[in-house]
């Protein structure tokens, strides 16, 4: 290129071409070769960025009135919204709830998962509604008959309820066979479809499969649209109780179509030590094709929800001042001392900590998840924040006296739970490209989701070997991440000799919420004589507080006003960024770890309940404060000759 501005430039003066023109005929040839250099190398920084770079926030499991546990004996007229109404509701839409109050989110969600149970789903609006499909099967017939009878008649539909829930419920039989299955899921599945609006808000296919003996529920999700998501029924516990079966019918499905699917576990608190039991359906000793197969098909884990929180339980982290944290539980045995050992496998932290030593013994880490959060709500309303809190149920949705109410009934095996021991929680926090099913779906996978109790708290984690602690102050502080290592979800290996992993952490609170408290990191790890260990440390503090010799850190103040339900944002930090390495790390040991990030203390619905009704004698025992959190996926460590397990 030189040479041929040289020789131009020489012909033109031979010739006695004017100065003028000489210059503009050298300027445009070195704006010619400017051209060449900016088509390889663009002005903007930014064009060749693939990292995410947005988070967004949804609920991957909500049920409408197409949930056959929405309406039974002793909640006759129950909840009349339908996921048109849930889709609208999660944009932002005002709902009419089934009471007549006007109801609307702050903010709108990002993506939906209408996650209905698969067992007799549609049921009871197939009989409300006169379905002919249904009620062409005889006992269809019968039951619609007693519906028609039963209109306007509390005591007669009751009745008629009750029956309809002991003959199929959620154990079945189906309910005028495949051919109505078969029609309201090809309905579902086309609802997503009509909701879906790719960059702007994503609405997944998806239902919860409902193995009830001891709580091993799934919401299973599709990546793909009704085309391909209507090739199958959904899979039931009519089908099997054993999640094992679930994930063969998962694995067919892929084969079959091509498509993508993933089943999300929630609940290990009321699992009686069975969610994360090392003991497959048949009681047989974990093997690899089990710890293979549970990986690749439940890559995520429901953290938290309404039915409680289960990150840890105090008896298994005596040490962590923050464990006791809406602890829940269903079954009466649970509390027993001979079975508290069972805890170990029903809580996230613990069952990481069973999955390291599982990865150690075969090879594989069945227990290798991110963590997301998701409401479980029953309203077909999608609102946990502790302001906004519409509840389980219809039958505990704001009233007058719903802190005080019977939020589930006990029998001989289950304790009976009030109102007020419920938690407004959760949502399902995604990093990812952008807003669609797609993108979405694929980040799920990786794991790189974290869970949030209700606050839009903003997190970023990365792991690597060379972050200083500069890079916690840069504004792009993601690229520099992404660039030197890890995000939440991934994995280190190799440790260069003599050096530990590096954390690079920022967390912002919710632009309309409560300022930061702290900001911990909390490892787990498996040692050389295969026992199993966790420690949190206090890696950023608000309002300038350290941490003394003997660990302790003083406690944040709060500001918080139980009468006006109100606080102020006066403590705490509105953003705590860091780079932390791991002072005991051991090069041999297997390792994860995960960042839970604290608000400062808050109103709990409770006190927004009480201030809002007026209510004056809330008992003593009912909590109404609370320290919303976030917990990101993990990022696991692997010594080199382990590094071969998923």
């Amino acid at each position: 290129m030189k040479k041929i501005r040289y020789y131009l430039c020489w012909t033109i003066r031979v010739r006695g071409t004017n100065f003028m023109l000489s210059v503009c005929l050298l300027a445009f040839s070195l704006f010619d070769g400017a051209i060449t250099t900016a088509s390889e190398n663009s002005y903007s920084p930014y064009v060749n960025d693939s990292y995410p770079k947005n988070v967004y926030w949804g609920d991957t499991h909500l049920h409408t009135n197409l949930s056959v546990d929405v309406i039974d004996g002793n909640n006759p007229y129950g909840n009349g919204l339908s996921p048109d109404d849930a889709y609208r509701f999660a944009r932002g839409d005002t709902i009419t709830a089934h009471n007549g109050t006007k109801l609307r989110r702050q903010h709108p969600l990002d993506f939906l998962v209408v996650a209905d149970h698969a067992e007799n789903i549609g049921l009871h609006t197939g009989l409300s509604n006169g379905d002919q499909i249904l009620i062409q099967s005889e006992e269809g017939h019968q039951f619609y008959e007693r519906y028609k009878a039963a209109m306007g008649d509390k005591q007669k539909l009751e009745l008629l309820w009750g029956d309809v829930y002991k003959k199929y419920g959620l154990y079945g039989p189906v309910a005028g066979g495949n051919a109505f299955f078969g029609s309201v899921w090809n309905e579902i599945t086309r609802n997503a479809d009509r909701h879906d609006d790719p960059g702007e808000f994503t609405a997944f296919i998806g239902y919860e499969y409902t193995s009830h003996d001891f709580n091993l529920h799934r919401v299973v999700i599709f990546k793909d649209d009704a085309s391909k998501a209507q090739s199958i029924l959904p899979f039931s516990q009519i089908d099997s109780k054993n999640p094992e079966d679930l994930w063969t019918h998962l694995s067919r499905y892929e084969q079959e179509t091509g498509g993508e699917v993933i089943a999300i576990p929630h609940n290990g608190n009321f699992s009686e030590g069975h969610m994360f039991s090392v003991k497959d359906s048949k009681g047989l000793l974990l093997s690899q094709e089990y710890a293979l197969t549970r990986s690749r098909w439940e890559p995520l884990y429901e953290v938290t929800q309404i039915k409680g929180d289960s990150e840890t339980h105090p008896f298994l982290s005596p040490d962590d001042e923050f464990a006791d944290f809406e602890t829940l539980t269903r079954f009466k045995s649970s509390e027993k001392k001979e079975n508290l050992y069972k805890r170990q496998y029903e809580y996230a932290r613990s069952a990481l900590k069973l999955g390291l030593d599982q990865q150690a013994k075969l090879g594989i880490n069945p227990f290798k998840f991110g963590m997301i959060g998701s409401s479980d709500s029953h309203t077909s309303l999608s609102s946990v924040d502790e302001n906004n809190y519409i509840g389980k149920g219809v039958w505990v949705e704001p009233a007058l006296h719903r802190v005080t109410m019977t939020a589930y009934g006990g029998n001989e095996t289950r304790i009976e739970i009030p109102s007020w021991k419920l938690n407004a929680a959760g949502y399902a926090a995604v990093w990812a490209e952008e807003n669609t099913r797609e993108a979405l779906f694929a980040a799920m996978k990786r794991k790189e989701t974290y869970a949030t109790t209700g606050p839009r708290i903003t997190v970023r984690f990365f792991g690597g070997w060379d972050y200083d602690s500069n890079d916690a102050l840069r504004p792009d502080l993601a690229k520099v991440g992404y660039s030197k290592g890890v995000p939440m979800g991934g994995d280190l290996t190799n440790p260069p000799k003599g050096i530990s992993p590096h954390f690079l952490i920022r967390a912002v609170k919710d632009p309309d919420g409560a300022n930061l408290d702290r900001v911990q990191l909390i490892k787990g790890w498996h040692d050389k004589q295969g026992e199993l260990h966790e420690k949190i440390y206090n890696i950023a503090l608000s309002d300038g507080r350290k941490e003394n010799k003997k660990g302790n850190i003083p406690p944040i103040d709060s500001t918080v006003d139980v009468t006006d339900a109100s606080y102020t944002n006066t403590i705490g930090a509105a953003e705590l960024a860091v780079v932390w390495q791991d002072p005991d790390f051991n090069k041999d040991e297997l390792a994860f770890y995960y960042v839970r990030v604290l608000e400062i203390p808050t109103p709990r619905w409770t006190a927004y309940d009480a201030k809002f009704f007026g209510v004056k004698d809330i008992p003593e025992e009912v909590p109404m404060v609370t320290q919303e959190r976030a917990y990101t996926s993990p990022i696991w460590y692997s010594p080199p000759e382990k590094a071969g397990g998923v």
